[in-house]
């Protein structure tokens, strides 16, 4: 029998769960089954996961077919009724060996079709920590999982739980593994990565976690951090922005808007002045620091003077790397409740913003050439800045490696060096 085939949706969280989920199966013997790990991010995300579930089926008429991820957490039933499922299991189950073991032995029989808990009931974090999810040049290290906020577009908590982290020793010692395993980059990541130590004795913050992995890992080249609340970054967390050149000066930022109403019925925890606060100040203690951010189109009650305030703060915040979502209803959110703004309007406001967010980009670019980078290797030509620019080199390096190369040009949204 073959191995299981994976299919993972949605965030990078996702992406590393499905390479333990790889582990786990291949530990319980499980053979001949196609697994889908799904997004509850949006409603589209759900309907792509569904899309996905059925041309699966399609091109594999005969293997059990699994669905596990937050849109099963959060719709368990409506995923067991499609007649191309033959499992459903949580974010939590996904995670037990023992999940998969009961799949595995007894797949119809006394295995029920729905395994999906109670997920705001857990309070660790499943010890499925791996080693060297990624490329070969930069790890992924899961510090955190789930989410305590609630703000009123997001149905996340409900398929991940209240938020709870890892112990900052376990944590070292997977970092210090990756680095005698030669990887040169680090990647902190988890779903509200800025709440990480709230569950834990002394309630450390996430620039304490940062700080310890920097002095306690001087072998570690890089360390990144992913997307970030920035209303919720602690003083260790600057001080290391200031001084820790081994820390990436580049920061994802979790904004969703520019405009204060629309903030607060977002139920953010940020105004604008906050957030371009943050920015300024961050830029000040690193100034070669670059920003990515999530932004929402279209949120239910945006007027063309609110969206105005979005689009003016990708300046006043000088973002770079723009992940646009285009606003569309989830159910079971209280923003679903809310006077929805017209369709074409929100594609349109989406596609402004993208415009303004890829002016950024040129803007960018045209600035480092010349420069000189240091450069971590993804694929022999294909690398990447400190700032996570891409850049393409004019002859083979050794992936994996960090090397310095002086930027002679761009070509499209890339650097040439």
């Amino acid at each position: 029998m073959s191995t299981p085939k994976f299919t993972s949706m949605g965030c990078r969280l996702n992406a590393y769960e499905t390479e333990a989920m790889k582990e786990l199966t291949a530990q319980a013997g499980l053979a001949g089954a196609v697994i889908v790990n799904t997004c509850a991010v949006t409603a589209e995300a759900v309907r792509k996961s569904r899309q996905e579930i059925r041309k699966l089926r399609r091109a594999n008429p005969d293997a059990k077919l699994i669905v596990t991820g937050c849109a099963a957490q959060t719709e368990p039933g409506s995923f067991a009724a499609m007649a191309e499922v033959d499992s459903v299991i949580g974010n939590t189950e996904k995670m037990q060996l023992s999940t998969w073991q009961s799949l595995a032995v007894d797949f119809i029989g006394e295995t029920e079709k729905i395994q999906v808990d109670d997920i705001m009931s857990v309070t660790e974090t499943a010890g499925h920590l791996i080693d060297g999810f990624g490329t070969r040049s930069r790890a992924y290290v899961q510090v955190q999982n789930g989410c305590d906020h609630r703000c009123t577009f997001c149905i996340i908590p409900f398929g991940r739980g209240n938020s709870r982290s890892v112990a900052a020793g376990v944590v070292i010692d997977q970092i210090k593994r990756l680095v005698n395993k030669g990887y040169n980059e680090v990647v902190l990541t988890g779903v509200d990565l800025t709440s990480w130590g709230a569950d834990l004795p002394a309630q450390p913050k996430l620039g304490d976690l940062v700080m310890r992995i920097l002095k306690l890992v001087p072998d570690l080249p890089r360390l990144r951090i992913s997307s970030i609340d920035s209303i919720e970054v602690d003083d260790n967390l600057m001080q290391a922005i200031a001084t820790e050149n081994r820390l990436m000066p580049h920061l994802h930022l979790s904004l969703q808007a520019g405009d204060d109403m629309i903030l607060k019925r977002m139920k953010r925890r940020h105004m604008r002045d906050d957030a371009i606060a943050f920015c300024q100040e961050a830029k000040r203690l690193r100034p070669e620091m670059t920003y990515g951010a999530d932004i929402i189109a279209g949120f239910p009650t945006e007027t063309e003077a609110m969206f105005e305030n979005s689009l003016k703060l990708v300046e006043e915040c000088g973002l770079t790397w723009l992940h646009v979502f285009p606003y569309s209803v989830r159910q079971g959110t209280p923003a679903a409740r809310m006077p929805q703004v017209d369709g074409k309007h929100i594609k349109r406001r989406a596609a402004e913003l993208r415009a303004a967010g890829a002016q950024q980009v040129q803007r960018h670019l045209w600035a480092q050439n010349g420069a000189t980078h240091r450069i971590l290797m993804e694929s022999p030509r294909m690398g990447r800045t400190e700032q996570f620019t891409e850049v393409t080199l004019s002859s083979d390096q050794p992936e994996g490696k960090i090397v310095t190369a002086q930027i002679t040009g761009i070509s499209g949204q890339a650097l040439t060096a």
